[in-house]
Formats: C-alpha cells, sequence, structure tokens
C-alpha cells in the first residue's frame, strides 16, 4: 500500500510520525509531538454596533422661504439645504424599502413610527440580515378555505359511513371504517403543520457591513465542518475527496474554518486518500478563490456542460484551467490506485511509512487517531496562503463497547473539535454531498449572528439536493415534496426538523442547553398562526412564567460561570480556578453530563467558543486522544440529553426534537444557488433500502421513551410542531391500514359483498365532495410549493410502493428488535461510482 504523500518542502527536516493514536506514549515533549496541531482562533468575540441618533439632526426643520436671508433660519447656504434635503430623501427611501420588506420580523421597529432622529439608524449595516417571505394570500387562503372544506367534508363522509353499516358484510364494512379513520388522522397529522408556510431572503451584503470592517479583522463566527464516512468501498474515496475540497475552498475566512473527517471504519484507505487531498488542496483552494468558480468540488465542476468561458475576463484563466484540469485527473489517478491497492488486503494487514502497523487493521478493536493534515503554519498553498485545518479522527473501538454508529461518531467528532478549536457553530455533512454554493456558511450565519433574533436558533437545515438522478426521477429520489412543501410549512410554525445533512448548529444547542428566554411585548400574540386560529398552538404565557423564570435564573448562572471560566490563562490554571470559584457539586454535576475531561468541560461554558491562548499542543493531543476514547461516554448524558442522540437509526429526527423540545427553534433556508448537492440510490433496491432505514428508525422512536406522543410536554415545542414530529415516527403503522385497504376490493369481487352499501344522491355527492377536495388540496399544494406534477405525482406512487413494502417491513423488524431483541444489521447506502450514467437504474437485486 502506498504510503501518505509527504509534506510540503518548506516544511521542516525532522520526522514528525504522520499518526497518533491511543497507544502513543504519555509523555510527549512540547516540540516533539506527533499531532501537529494549528494555531487555531481564540474566542473570536463579536462586536455588535449600537445605533444611536444624531442630535445634530433637526426633529422638524422649518420651512424656508427663498426670498428671505438665509441666515435667519440658520441654515448657512443653500448649498447646505440641498445636501441636507438630499440626504434626508436617501434616508427616507431607505426608510420605506424597510418597512416594505418587513422590518418587524427582524425586530427593529415593531410597527412603531421612526422621526427624523432615527433615520441614521437605518444604514445598511444595522439592517436585518434575513426576512420572512409569507406565501401570498392570494395562493395561501384558498388552501387554508379548502383544508376547512375537506375536514367539514370529512365530517359528513363518516356520519354516512358509521350511520350505515352493511350488515351482510358486517366484518369488511368494519374494517374499511377503520382503515378510513386512520387515514383521516393521518392526513391531519399531515396536512395541518403546512398551514402558515413561509420563506425567507437572506442580506449577504449587510452580512459584510456588519461582520467584515475593512482593514480589520474578520468578525464572523468560526465553524467547525464535521464530515462523515464508514466504508470505502461503499463510499467512493473520491467522492469524499471532491466533499473536502468543497469544504476547503468555500468563501469564508480560512482562519474561521476547520473540518474534521470521521472515518468509522478505520481504513488506512481512507487515510491516505485525505493525504492525497491535502496535497492537491494547496493548488485546488487558490484556484477557485482566484477566479471565483463554482461548484467548488472539482469532479462537478470539470463535468458541467456549459460555456466556462462566459463572465470569466481574467486572461490567465483559460491557461490556469486547462493546468488545474490536468493536476485533476492526475489526482483522480492516484486516488483510483490506492483504491485499486485496496481490494486485496495483505495477510499481516497494512503498515505504514515508518514500518509499523496500521492501528485500524482491526476495525472492530483498534485505538483512536488522530491526524492534522492542513492548518499548521509550516502548510500553506501554492501561493503562500494560509489554509483551513483538516483533521482526520478515527475513534477508538473495543469489543464489549456500544459505539451507537453514526451518532456515535459526530459525538465524538465534537469533543474532538471542542478541544482543538471549539467553534461555535458546526456544520456537518454526509462524505457524498459536498457544498455547491461557496457562500453556503454565510447564508447559514445571517440567522445565526442575527444579533436580534438569531439566539434563539438552534440549527439552520439547508434542502437536500442531487445529482444523478434520471430526468422522470421514477422512485422519487428527489422528495421535492417533502423539502418544498412540508419543511416550507414547519418553518413557519418552530422551524424544519433535522434531515441528516446540510444542516448548521449552534454549538450551545447540542449541548443540552435551554433556549434563551426573550420577552415578548404586552398582548404581542405568537406568530406561528394567524391571530384568529392561536388556539391551536401552546403559547399560553400564564403556564410557562413559572418555567421562564427558572430559565433565566440558569441562564444567567451559567453567564456567571462562563465570564469566570473565560478569562483564564491556561487549562491548568483554568481547572484549578474553576474549583476554587464554584462548588463541588456543580463541578461533578458537569462532569456527570459531559464527561471526566476537564478541557472539554470547561470549553462548553464559553457562548462565542474559542480555545484557551496559551494551550500547548501537547496538553491538547492528550485531551483530544482522551474525549474520543470508547468508554468516555460511560455514566454520562452523551446520547441522553448531549450532542446527537441515541436510541434509533434515524438519530437526525431525535436529535432535532430534543433541541425543539428545550425551546429552541430552527431555520429552512433555500438560497437561489443550492447550497449542498449530493449522491442519490439509482436502482428500486438501493431506494427501497434506504426507505426501509428510515422507516425502522421512525418505529424504534415510536416505542422508545422519546416518542412524541407522549415526550416533551410542559417544555417548549409547539402543538403543531408536535403534530409533524408524530407524523414522523407514526406513517410506517400507515402500512397495514394501506395494504389491507388494497386488499379489500379483491376481497369484494370474490365474496360478492361491498364495504358500501347502495349509495344515494346525498352519499353520491358527499363522495364527490370528498375526491375534488383531494385532488384541490394537491393542487393548491403544488402552487405555493412550486412543485411540478410530475414530481408530485412520483411521490404519491412511491408512497404506496413504500407504504407496501418497505415501511411494512420496518415495522416487523421494529418490533423484533425492541420487544424481543432481534437486533437488525445497519448497511451503508452504495454511492454513485463511475460506471456510466445511469447504468444501474433498472438493475433489481
Amino acid at each position: 500500500m502506498p504510503a501518505s504523500s509527504e509534506l510540503d518542502s518548506s516544511l521542516p527536516s525532522s520526522q514528525i510520525p504522520l499518526l497518533t493514536y491511543g497507544e502513543e506514549d504519555s509523555e510527549i515533549s512540547a516540540d516533539h509531538h506527533a499531532l501537529i496541531v494549528p494555531q487555531f482562533m481564540g474566542n473570536g468575540n463579536r462586536v455588535h454596533p449600537m445605533p444611536c441618533s444624531d442630535p445634530s439632526v433637526p426633529l422638524q426643520p422649518r420651512p424656508m422661504v427663498p426670498k428671505k436671508d438665509i441666515a435667519v433660519y440658520g441654515y448657512g447656504s443653500v448649498a447646505w439645504k440641498d445636501r441636507m434635503e438630499e440626504w434626508k430623501k436617501r434616508q427616507n427611501d431607505k426608510l420605506q424599502v424597510v418597512k416594505h420588506e418587513g422590518g418587524n420580523d427582524g425586530g427593529n421597529f415593531d410597527g412603531k413610527e421612526l422621526d427624523d432622529a432615527d433615520l441614521p439608524m437605518m444604514d445598511e449595516g444595522r439592517q436585518p440580515l434575513s426576512r420572512k417571505l409569507p406565501i401570498p394570500s392570494s395562493k395561501i387562503n384558498p388552501y387554508r378555505m379548502i383544508i376547512i372544506l375537506r375536514l367539514a367534508i370529512l365530517g359528513l363522509f363518516f356520519h354516512y359511513r358509521l350511520l350505515h353499516p352493511v350488515r351482510d358484510a358486517y366484518g369488511l364494512w368494519l374494517t374499511s371504517v377503520i382503515c378510513e379513520i386512520w387515514f383521516a388522522v393521518s392526513w391531519i397529522l399531515d396536512q395541518f403543520p403546512k398551514w402558515c408556510p413561509i420563506e425567507r431572503e437572506t442580506y449577504l451584503d449587510r452580512l459584510s457591513l456588519r461582520y467584515e470592517k475593512e482593514g480589520k479583522p474578520s468578525e464572523l463566527a468560526s465553524v467547525d465542518i464535521f464530515v462523515s464516512t464508514v466504508d470505502p468501498m461503499k463510499e467512493p474515496p473520491l467522492i469524499t475527496a471532491n466533499t473536502v475540497l468543497s469544504i476547503l475552498a468555500v468563501d469564508y475566512p480560512v482562519d474561521k474554518v476547520a473540518c474534521y473527517v470521521s472515518d468509522d471504519g478505520a481504513a488506512m484507505l481512507t487515510f491516505e486518500a485525505l493525504s492525497e487531498t491535502a496535497e492537491f488542496a494547496r493548488k485546488w483552494v487558490p484556484f477557485c478563490k482566484k477566479f471565483n468558480i463554482e461548484p467548488r468540488a472539482p469532479e462537478w465542476y470539470f463535468s458541467q456542460k456549459i460555456d466556462y468561458l462566459r463572465n470569466k475576463v481574467h486572461p490567465a484563466f483559460v491557461r490556469e484551467r486547462r493546468a488545474m484540469k490536468r493536476e485533476y485527473e492526475e489526482f483522480k489517478v492516484q486516488i483510483n490506485g490506492l483504491v485499486a491497492t485496496a481490494q486485496k488486503v495483505p495477510e499481516d494487514g497494512w503498515t505504514m511509512q515508518d514500518g509499523t502497523p496500521w492501528p485500524g487493521n482491526n476495525v472492530r478493536d483498534h485505538p483512536g487517531m488522530i491526524q492534522v493534515f492542513l492548518g499548521d503554519n509550516g502548510v500553506r498553498d501554492v501561493e503562500g496562503n494560509e489554509l483551513p485545518s483538516l483533521v482526520y479522527v478515527s475513534r477508538e473501538k473495543r469489543p464489549g463497547f456500544e459505539h451507537h454508529k453514526k451518532a456515535g461518531a459526530m459525538n465524538a467528532l465534537i469533543r474532538v473539535s471542542a478541544v482543538l478549536s471549539n467553534a461555535p457553530y458546526l456544520l456537518n455533512v454526509d462524505c457524498d454531498h459536498y457544498i455547491n454554493n461557496s457562500k453556503a456558511l454565510r447564508e447559514a450565519m445571517c440567522f445565526m449572528m442575527d444579533p436580534t433574533s438569531g439566539k434563539k436558533v438552534c440549527y439552520v437545515q439547508f434542502p437536500q439536493r442531487f445529482d444523478g438522478i434520471d430526468r422522470h426521477d421514477r422512485y422519487s429520489n428527489r422528495n421535492v415534496v417533502f423539502f418544498d412543501i412540508n419543511m416550507k410549512g414547519l418553518d413557519g410554525l418552530q422551524g424544519p426538523i433535522y434531515v441528516g445533512t446540510g444542516c448548521v448548529f449552534r454549538r450551545q444547542a447540542l449541548y443540552g442547553f435551554d433556549a434563551p428566554v426573550t420577552k415578548k411585548p404586552p398582548g404581542k400574540t405568537c406568530n406561528c398562526l394567524p391571530k384568529w386560529c392561536c388556539f391551536l398552538c401552546c403559547c399560553s404565557r400564564k403556564n410557562k412564567k413559572q418555567k421562564q423564570k427558572k430559565e433565566k435564573t440558569k441562564k444567567s448562572k451559567q453567564r456567571e460561570a462562563s465570564k469566570q471560566i473565560h478569562a483564564l490563562e491556561n487549562i491548568e490554571g483554568a481547572i484549578s480556578e474553576s474549583n476554587s470559584q464554584s462548588s463541588v457539586t456543580s463541578q461533578m454535576k458537569l462532569e456527570k453530563k459531559f464527561g471526566q475531561s476537564p478541557v472539554f468541560v470547561a470549553s462548553t461554558l464559553p457562548e462565542d467558543g474559542g480555545v484557551p491562548q496559551n494551550a500547548s499542543p501537547a496538553s491538547l493531543l492528550r485531551e483530544a486522544i482522551q474525549v474520543i476514547s470508547c468508554g468516555y461516554e460511560d455514566k454520562t448524558e452523551w446520547g441522553k440529553e448531549v450532542g446527537w442522540i441515541y436510541g434509533s437509526v434515524t438519530e437526525d429526527i431525535l436529535t432535532g426534537f430534543k433541541m425543539h423540545c428545550h425551546g429552541w427553534r430552527s431555520v429552512y433556508c433555500i438560497p437561489k444557488r443550492p447550497a449542498f448537492k449530493g449522491s442519490a440510490p439509482i436502482n428500486l433496491s438501493d431506494r427501497l433500502h434506504q426507505v426501509l432505514r428510515w422507516a425502522l428508525g421512525s418505529v424504534e422512536i415510536f416505542l422508545s421513551r422519546h416518542c412524541p406522543i407522549w415526550y416533551g410536554y410542559g417544555g417548549g415545542l409547539k402543538w403543531l410542531e408536535r403534530f409533524s414530529y408524530i407524523n414522523s415516527v407514526v406513517y410506517p403503522w400507515t402500512s397495514i391500514p394501506l395494504l389491507v385497504y388494497c386488499t379489500l376490493p379483491a376481497i369484494c369481487l370474490l365474496t360478492g359483498k361491498f364495504i358500501v352499501p347502495e349509495i344515494s344522491n346525498y352519499a353520491s355527492l358527499v363522495f364527490m365532495g370528498l375526491f375534488i377536495s383531494i385532488a384541490a388540496t394537491g393542487i393548491l399544494e403544488m402552487q405555493w410549493g412550486g412543485v411540478g406534477i410530475d414530481d408530485w405525482w412520483r411521490n404519491e406512487q412511491f408512497w404506496v410502493i413504500g407504504g407496501v413494502s418497505s415501511h411494512l417491513f420496518a415495522l416487523f423488524q421494529g418490533l423484533l428488535k425492541v420487544l424481543a431483541g432481534v437486533s437488525t444489521s445497519f448497511t451503508v447506502t452504495s454511492k454513485a461510482a463511475d460506471d456510466g450514467e445511469f447504468s444501474e437504474l433498472y438493475l433489481f437485486k
């Protein structure tokens, strides 16, 4: 197996081991350590300029008479008067724009009229970073009317069905009525969370004006990016490399970005491929930023069938593009060579460059491993510029320990990143979801860093978009009905659910802290529904007064502790002084919640993140290795209240649900250019297996203590948001009435008995009204959601296909696993390879 590529020649010539893992000597000197630790950013405190009025501007300027002496009015000159009038006109125009764009959502106006003294506040740098775009009333009001009408028709329908039983086929009639009642309840759970859909718009220029002042260091918050991978044979290293390259070239300050790659399969192939990726990034990143290309994943950039000369006026662009394409082809040859070599494992296992065995030869029994490829001061790009950090992480695994699959790997990344960089925000993507929009992080920061409404946002979810899907999307892989209709509806409530990838988190929310309490103006109703139907939400302020007081007291204590710990000079001093100022009981509670690492416990309290400036690389190394040990989470709240939540293969639903129960809200961001793109299953077998895994996770949640039907009452979860979570865990159970209802016509034909008696004119009108209302609801959803009829129809088709196959099998598997203890294996979905476009479309396994 070829060894890792050599570092840049500019690095010191001293021998530095390529890999650090759990068996490293505990006595690591500061000048010779195995982990190349970059100088990460500090706390990154932000300064929010406070607007103030200009006292020199008169509140009510007096009218001027040109015939009189202007000195009487104190203006000085006619030129001054003209300048003042022009300035006032510009400020009034800005004010009108802000009012038109819905300033109330930003929290700056609250519907109050502003006088002339307030006009200087309305510059671009102080305006809201985003705004809501409600669906036009011409589209949403007919939709709501149809929903109410359909509810009334359903009442008439069941009134007729229950009062007109079929005496000679009572069993068939009762079965059909039970199925119809279940379908009606399922429709209510699915429909009403879409009552108040919204869209959002971001202002990246205002974000730059506020946090990137000219001549000063950027005040944008740091972001740690997580990439998860397991099996390089099913998740090709070339795809993972493209994802990493798109992250390293993102349009964001390089000293604010750190990329962590989790190799949960401890594969040397992944390690070697990442080493080659780091070397190629030294050429690729400056090329992307110099010519501002999109997307910044080379495989998809060079495969675009567009005129790449358009809008590229730089004279060196064509020459450098051709040279970069040749470099990338050589890079692909190297990666494919590594893959070919890895097909046959040596009898003695893989060996590293220095001749020592690869620590991960035994996938189920190996120490923790960490390697920093980029981010050290000595490793720069070919133009001498700094690069974002790139860290390889493989957590320790031992027999007899529960590792919790992807959720456990993500929690290990949380702890490693907290020790090494501790950015206040996290982005997680799958290995096949590359950044398609280089400004995706800035889009998320428009919500997270908004000084008025950003404090309560726990995560910003982006929709999933896919490459390599056939034009007709015969298996509904794009899932546009969910991403463009359901998620927009949830964004108008408490926010969209977390879908597992393409999501920017607030680190404090992942730690299980409650959302900050904000005081609402007296008499202000909640904005999740119109005022005339606010009774549908759990917005009762009377029942929450005591809870808000407790949360406020708790947050004030946390802020006090944060101020104390953040002021300490180094790690050892921080622990000793924290113990002297806080009680032993409080320290024990923190350790019971977060684990026995004092460095990690200290990193959880500062809201703005950052690591101590004087921390030594050796101490960071020891703590980083400790926090990814397999026994670190024992007797802690990891996976229960902290981090990604355990208990289901769909850990994403549980994680987002717990955050919403703590009072946080989430945001759904749909940029004009898709933020992320990924690969989707091509053939029907892989697609059904994917749906089976999702349904199995929902069944596990339904049968657990975290079921939304009975969990989280008295917290911050709103009623319609609860409806959506209930719908997300009960839908596999619909497979039973669906299968029964599909077989009823055949039984009726064979027995000659029918589930409906001879209908009257009244009954026929009710049935026709029900069918028309169902069709009208779908048509209006497609209208305000921007979904085509082909996509909608494919979604309906595959709902039936999955309902009578994958959902049903998942139901039985979940019951066996929870009730009988028979666990099912988790299989990674195969990603697209280079076997030709849609080569596996018709393959059935």
